[in-house]
């Protein structure tokens, strides 16, 4: 087998299968012969493509790969077409040609027809009269447009586009309704499918089952953002590298005389701990720009370039903290034998007093003959939470609806829940529900999210009243006024969300009963596994699991330094390609560290396919988005066992670690 089918197995493959049939590796071996492009490249166009079809197409089959490939050669021919075009209109404006209309889509003399994309007028049906108007790019959305009153009859909350200017799904077709949509319900995922679902009740608890317990200090978050200071910056990055230095000294049991400049020229090994960087601000990172940025206490703050040919295999990433054994032997660069492994963190654990009073509260209800409780029921989901054609939020009605039906203990809701980069939100060309007494001239987001998030959580929690929801904000969303990650929580005011909603900060640790949670909205598996370089046999193939294990290793939420940038985030339903990106605040980055213990959950929603895993011990969970660009997406299901406890454990009184991998059931489920 050789590179080429290697490397596109292993980022095309999905589990548990290791290889891609026969006939979907000759069509993706076609692509890049076609095209002349790097299996790396291909899986990009693959991640944007899949999140523009939408959760049904994400299926690596035949046909699919054919659709694939279809649409990898018109989105090139798109290229070269526009290319060719802009160079036309550069010499037509250097000799004075007439200008075009600025305030019309009006082709002048016919001489652009078929060439550029023109939004259609309304009450015509291919645009502009007279002219065969070509259809957008695969991976754009028509402009955002004002949704009129007449249009509203297929959504519960009135927010349809308006007939004429429909909303295509950048193939020609009209995207399918969400209330026609297919395999509703269907779990595509399941992690220890040995462990039950809990039968819903006949009616909910009293009281609620679980207590709710925050691990993070909320109030250090209500930071001023913007105001960031070049030496506050530097100060906690080169803090965090002598921090990590502690850390491999202790668990290694070096003297202070192991470590050294890896930026002098000497003969001797020496151990160096910096922080992974690239050689040039452009382009991504790769073995041949990898270097080591040292402390101002340990190499003056000095980049060495690194050599790591010798490895038997590696996987690095910007603003990794690594320890390398190594010698500079020519003062040019750090030749690196060995990585030195970082220690875990310990799990979370209890006393067994404290777990036996979380399982008298998971079996409050029950009779007297009845020893084992009703697990835990939590969902755990992402946003955005309504697809670019219109403001329905179906999704967020839909699983609000199997929250009530399943009587739910818990929702954990992650941002964005009113997108910034949502067609409409970002033009603001839309119209309010016609069921809502706010008075559009004086309406704002925040009435928006009364009426579209917070008034279906209201309905939740009147049929489910002992129901705990936590909403954890994005810096996509368009009502938070902190733009920055680390994120405070959202304001209460005006929202209408009911009594059991918890506003929360991102990044967020907390505890339901035993069971210790850490949650961030922002997408950093994405960021990671664009980042990433690897080579060799990297200790863990599995790609997935790897961008997770990179979390758990370096004890933060986003241990990536500097974050991607806008430009290569995936593509938005903008036509000006708006992207938000992390907009990190470097001067609190320790907020987003980790505290004394791995978490038992580990909640990282992301735009890679929603998965759950076992890492390092930890269940960790990316439910996806709960509605696509262009159709319904998919959440998570926890279902977690009461802790059996034995007599030995209970007369001991030590502490007990929750094994939430082991008593834990996830269920990744189309919405």
């Amino acid at each position: 087998m050789d590179d080429i089918t290697e490397e596109l197995n292993e980022r095309f493959a999905s589990p548990p299968g290791t290889e891609l049939p026969v006939d979907v590796l000759g069509e993706l071996q076609s692509i890049l012969r076609l095209h002349s492009i790097t299996p790396e490249e291909l899986f990009f166009k693959w991640v944007s493509y899949s999140l523009t079809m939408g959760s049904e197409e994400t299926k690596l089959d035949l046909d699919t790969a054919r659709a694939f490939k279809k649409d990898v050669q018109e989105g090139l021919e798109r290229g070269a077409r526009g290319k060719a075009h802009g160079r036309n209109v550069d010499r037509k404006v250097a000799t004075g040609a007439v200008k075009r209309n600025n305030h019309t889509n009006d082709d002048i003399l016919g001489m652009l027809d078929g060439l550029v994309p023109v939004t259609p007028k309304p009450g015509t049906s291919n645009g502009v009269k007279g002219s065969t108007v070509k259809r957008k790019a695969a991976y754009e959305t028509p402009a955002a447009s004002k949704v009129s009153k007449g249009a509203m009859a297929s959504s519960p909350r009135g927010f349809d586009t308006p007939p004429g200017r429909g909303h295509t799904n950048g193939h020609g077709s009209q995207p399918i309704p969400f209330g026609d949509r297919t395999n509703a319900g269907q779990i595509m995922e399941t992690l220890n499918p040995d462990l039950s679902v809990p039968e819903a009740p006949m009616a909910p608890s009293a009281n609620p089952r679980i207590k709710v317990t925050a691990r993070t200090d909320l109030d250090k978050f209500s930071y001023r953002p913007m105001a960031m200071h070049l030496s506050e910056a530097s100060e906690v990055l080169d803090d965090r590298i002598d921090e990590f230095m502690a850390i491999f000294q202790a668990h290694h049991v070096l003297d202070d005389a192991a470590f050294g400049n890896p930026s002098s020229q000497s003969t001797s090994e020496v151990i160096a701990v910096g922080r992974i960087a690239s050689d040039s601000m452009e382009g991504r990172l790769n073995a041949a720009s990898l270097v080591l940025e040292t402390s101002r206490r340990m190499g003056a703050g000095l980049r060495v370039p690194l050599k790591v040919g010798g490895l038997p295999g590696f996987g690095f990433f910007p603003g990794q903290i690594v320890a390398l054994r190594g010698v500079n032997a020519s003062g040019e660069y750090f030749s690196v034998k060995e990585v030195l492994s970082l220690p875990l963190l310990p799990v979370a654990v209890s006393r067994p007093a404290e777990i036996e009073l979380h399982n008298e509260r998971l079996r409050e209800g029950l009779d007297e003959d009845e020893s084992q409780a009703r697990a835990l029921n939590t969902f755990v989901c992402s946003g955005p939470y309504t697809t670019d054609g219109n403001l329905a939020f179906e999704a967020l009605h839909a699983l609000c609806a199997r929250a009530v039906t399943t009587c739910a203990d818990a929702l954990i809701l992650n941002g964005p829940f009113l997108d910034i980069e949502h067609p409409l939100l970002a033009s603001g060309d839309f119209d309010l529900p016609t069921d809502d007494p706010t008075d559009p001239e004086t309406a704002t987001l925040r009435s928006l999210f009364n009426t579209c998030v917070a008034s279906p959580l209201r309905d939740l929690a009147q049929a489910v009243p002992s129901i705990t929801v936590i909403l954890i904000p994005s810096v996509r969303d368009a009502i938070s006024r902190h733009v920055s990650w680390p994120q405070d929580r959202l304001s209460r005011k005006d929202l209408g969300l009911p009594k059991q909603a918890r506003l929360v900060s991102n990044p967020f640790t907390f505890a339901l009963n035993e069971i210790t949670i850490g949650a961030s909205a922002h997408d950093v598996l994405y960021e990671l596994r664009r980042e990433e370089v690897v080579g060799g046999n990297p200790t863990e193939p599995n790609i997935l699991a790897r961008l997770a294990s990179y979390l758990i290793d370096q004890r933060h939420f986003l241990p990536l330094f500097p974050p991607t940038s806008q430009e290569n985030l995936p593509k938005t339903g903008l036509e000006n390609g708006l992207r938000v990106g992390a907009g990190l605040d470097t001067s609190y980055l320790r907020l987003g560290e980790w505290l004394n213990v791995r978490p038992d959950v580990l909640v990282t929603p992301s735009a890679m396919a929603p998965f759950a895993k076992v890492v390092e011990g930890v269940v960790v969970i990316n439910p996806g988005s709960l509605s696509k660009r262009e159709g319904p997406g998919t959440y998570a299901q926890l279902t977690v066992h009461q802790a059996d406890l034995t007599n030995d454990q209970k007369a001991n009184e030590e502490y007990i670690g929750h094994e939430i991998f082991k008593r834990g059931r996830v269920d990744i489920v189309r919405i």
